[in-house]
């Protein structure tokens, strides 16, 4: 199974100059060796298109950008850790500020076309790396059906699409596909594709963002302090217990010969750092019954194990980095 980190090297690519020197790029090999030490064996790197493309010229590639994406994957593989290449904003698509796409994913050709074409591009420039080395996650965390045009019919036939272009030039590459409405729905009609399904571990929202200051629209700086196990949440109670019944469906599909693993997971930092372990802890025991692997988000930051800032954090100084050792060894530990 896959564990480690989501690195945020070229996550986005801002609201306002989306023409990035690649001297701003920061690689930080420093973090890498030290997932590795930590026995990781999965990094995701999510990418904003707007790194590679500009202003819509959907056929127009940017090299200097895309050597910087070379050298982040080498320093990864090197390391004999697996990454995995995720696409977060796609030509027509984002979960985070969609209205700034030009072109609609789900009912545009041109946006279907210019989204084919990335991967096909990705599939060629790293049909050297093996599966084992490197895989290929086609979209970030997909909307619900009904939202900007998305249907689970239409959503099938892109990703089949995609799935179809990469294996014809590297047949046997791992692809990774993400559950709907923001990746914490199954999605059991892509199995028939081969694919590995991408889970979230966000449950129970009003939990693990809290204070949220990109979620404010949804009211997240007025919700009330969460707590766990026990908080109610539009009359649910969230424990362990929960967690579990959240998942049937992706245990369901793991039960049913597709692979699962948990892209992305965490809790922000304005939570106590004694609720967030008492989360972490249950969420990574469901993930171990299940069979789930899991992905942080992200490794330096307000959801990682280095400098999250959360309050009441137990923090220890390893290879230069100040480091929550409480989620470190909680991480580690189960790891499978």
């Amino acid at each position: 199974m896959w564990y480690g980190f989501n690195v945020l090297w070229m996550f986005s690519a801002g609201w306002k100059d989306l023409h990035i020197n690649p001297n701003a790029i920061r690689i930080d090999e420093n973090e890498l060796d030290f997932m590795a030490q930590m026995g990781c064996n999965f990094v995701r790197v999510p990418t904003d298109y707007r790194f590679f493309i500009h202003d819509f010229k959907y056929d127009e590639y940017d090299e200097e950008m895309l050597k910087c994406l070379d050298k982040g994957i080498e320093a990864i593989v090197s390391r004999g850790m697996h990454c995995s290449l995720n696409v977060h904003r796609g030509p027509g698509y984002c979960i985070n500020g969609n209205e700034l796409e030009k072109h609609n994913l789900w009912t545009d050709k041109i946006a279907q076309d210019a989204f084919t074409n990335l991967w096909v591009m990705f599939a060629k420039r790293y049909k050297n790396y093996s599966k084992e080395q490197l895989s290929f996650d086609l979209l970030n965390e997909p909307p619900a059906p009904g939202q900007y045009g998305l249907t689970r019919e239409n959503h099938k036939a892109i990703m089949a699409r995609v799935v179809g272009e990469i294996r014809k030039i590297t047949p046997d590459r791992e692809i990774i596909c993400d559950g709907l409405c923001g990746g914490h729905v199954a999605a059991p009609e892509l199995a028939d594709l081969g694919v590995t399904m991408s889970g979230r571990g966000y449950q129970p929202f009003h939990l693990t963002h809290y204070k949220a200051e990109w979620n404010a629209k949804d009211g997240s700086m007025e919700w009330p302090y969460p707590e766990w196990p026990g908080m109610e949440v539009d009359g649910k109670t969230w424990n362990k217990e929960a967690l579990r019944e959240f998942y049937k469906p992706w245990k369901a599909m793991k039960d049913a010969g597709c692979k699962v693993h948990i892209g992305e997971c965490g809790v922000y930092n304005k939570v106590r750092n004694e609720t967030a372990l008492a989360w972490y802890k249950d969420f990574f025991e469901v993930c171990n019954e299940m069979g789930f692997g899991w992905g942080l988000w992200n490794f330096r930051g307000p959801f990682g194990i280095v400098e999250h800032r959360r309050e009441n954090t137990n923090w220890k100084t390893m290879n230069g980095m100040i480091v929550d050792v409480d989620l470190y060894e909680l991480f580690k530990s189960h790891m499978k």
